[in-house]
């Protein structure tokens, strides 16, 4: 009896052990919500690009969803939505239904049912297809108030960006800046004689012919002013710009540089240039793939120039600035004949720091100077100016910018000299396709199998065993 009743207790010990762990698992489950993502490339997990920009955006994000209830577009946004707002906790999400809000409609400018609104700091960006590369490039937009202009120069020979069909030009670049918030204007300065007040960033993309002496005194003293400028210049053709060059406190070398290990490498040419690593710096930091160049110059910064030059593109101590013409892949370094032995800095960034212009504290500096009792006076604000240098223009354009990380150095170039910290190395990958397309006769096969191999399979194999039991 004794021993019946020890066993009773131990059961229920058991049981209410049992018991604990199931109601302490579910309450964890309520508690806690863990997620774990198999599939291929993390396919229903964002990016660590996306992850970066929810990071950067301090306030709360909002996604309006115009769509009937019980309509598969809800359940894409708020696939979309759980998505993001796993690494933005201040995310909301709200469904509208646009029969019974039409008000709603009219004030957001709803064109179709499905459209989705997003909403930060009291800016809107609409979107008609959701996917993580178009939610995040939305973000990228609505991170910046203001509006920041890239200005190409044209003109004189330099890369377009006004729709050409030629594959040398920067069609794709100026639309990749576009889609990241960024205003792209082209101007011609022997057209129009000044630069916009709201121009962020200057591009000079190696100019073919000489620009006049009025233009290169607006650039200089765009320069001078504390303007942001992005000048690439090919080995094919002078930099020109001597003012310019002389104010930044740099010095193209003419010539062509070599890289021996291009055998190696694969490239077919000794004249290109692959990246394989970079110089730790602002635009380079954090990139980790490798950026290609067709026929690079090297360019070198002068000491004490009030600039400080950091090198962002750097070759290895084998290669050589080739000052003679090169004739097909025969080059041999010649010390004697002038060539400069590296490493080379193919591409440099210059920065300095400069007062920040404010009209009214101009007008309380001066009243303050007039008073006797005047206090000691604050620190000075101060802004940094920033120059990006490239021996090389071909890298951007639309038959290169699809090549390795060429397209990712590009926006960091142009996000880090609009002083867009932030979105530096910020670029979501298209995701891979998820699709799968066979030839016909593997289609064929796959029916015939189907179809009818594998069920005479099946036949033929209950017919074999009831004759085998029937046998017996």
């Amino acid at each position: 009896m004794k021993q019946k009743n020890q066993n009773l207790i131990q059961q229920l010990v058991s049981g209410l052990l049992i018991l604990a762990v199931i109601v302490m698992l579910g309450w964890l489950s309520v508690r806690y919500n863990v997620k774990q993502d198999w599939t291929y490339n993390k396919r229903n997990t964002i990016s660590e690009s996306s992850r970066l920009q929810l990071a950067s955006m301090s306030d709360p994000l909002r996604m309006v969803a115009f769509a009937y209830p019980g309509s598969p577009e809800r359940a894409t946004v708020q696939y979309f939505f759980d998505q993001y707002s796993r690494f933005k906790k201040d995310a909301e999400l709200l469904f509208v239904d646009p029969s019974s809000e039409p008000q709603k409609v009219k004030d957001y400018n709803i064109s179709f049912a499905g459209e989705v609104v997003l909403e930060y700091q009291g800016r809107r960006e609409s979107l008609r297809t959701l996917s993580e590369q178009s939610i995040t490039t939305a973000l990228q937009r609505l991170s910046y108030s203001g509006e920041q202009w890239v200005v190409f120069l044209e003109g004189h020979g330099e890369r377009s960006v006004a729709g050409s069909e030629d594959q040398n030009d920067y069609n794709l670049f100026a639309q990749v800046l576009q889609e990241k918030g960024l205003k792209v204007q082209p101007i011609n300065l022997a057209r129009t004689p000044s630069l916009p007040d709201n121009t962020s960033v200057l591009v000079v993309a190696s100019p073919r012919s000489a620009l006049l002496p009025g233009e290169v005194t607006l650039i200089d003293n765009f320069v001078k002013g504390g303007g942001n400028l992005l000048w690439l210049a090919d080995p094919d053709h002078e930099p020109g710009l001597t003012a310019v060059a002389e104010t930044l406190g740099i010095e193209w070398q003419s010539g062509y540089a070599v890289f021996p290990e291009y055998e190696l490498l694969g490239t077919g040419h000794p004249g290109i240039f692959v990246a394989l690593d970079y110089p730790a710096g602002p635009v380079t930091r954090g990139l980790s793939e490798v950026t290609l160049f067709p026929l690079v110059r090297s360019l070198t910064a002068k000491p004490d120039s009030g600039w400080t030059a950091q090198p962002m593109l750097q070759s290895s101590e084998a290669a050589w600035l080739e000052v003679s013409p090169m004739d097909g892949s025969s080059v041999v370094f010649d010390p004697e004949g002038g060539d400069i032995p590296g490493p080379l800095d193919i591409g440099m960034t210059l920065t300095r720091e400069l007062p920040e212009v404010d009209p009214e504290s101009e007008e309380e500096a001066s009243e303050q100077k007039d008073t006797d009792t005047a206090d000691e006076e604050a620190p000075a604000k101060t802004r940094t100016q920033r120059v990006a240098l490239i021996g090389d223009a071909d890298f951007l354009s639309d038959a290169s910018l699809g090549q390795l990380g060429n397209q990712q150095l590009g926006l960091n170039l142009v996000q880090w000299l609009a002083s867009r910290d932030a979105q530096i190395n910020i670029d979501v990958p298209k995701a891979p396709d998820t699709h799968l397309f066979l030839p016909t006769w593997a289609t064929y096969l796959i029916g015939i199998g189907f179809v009818i191999v594998l069920p005479l399979l099946l036949i033929g194999t209950g017919i074999a065993r009831w004759v085998i039991r029937r046998r017996r």
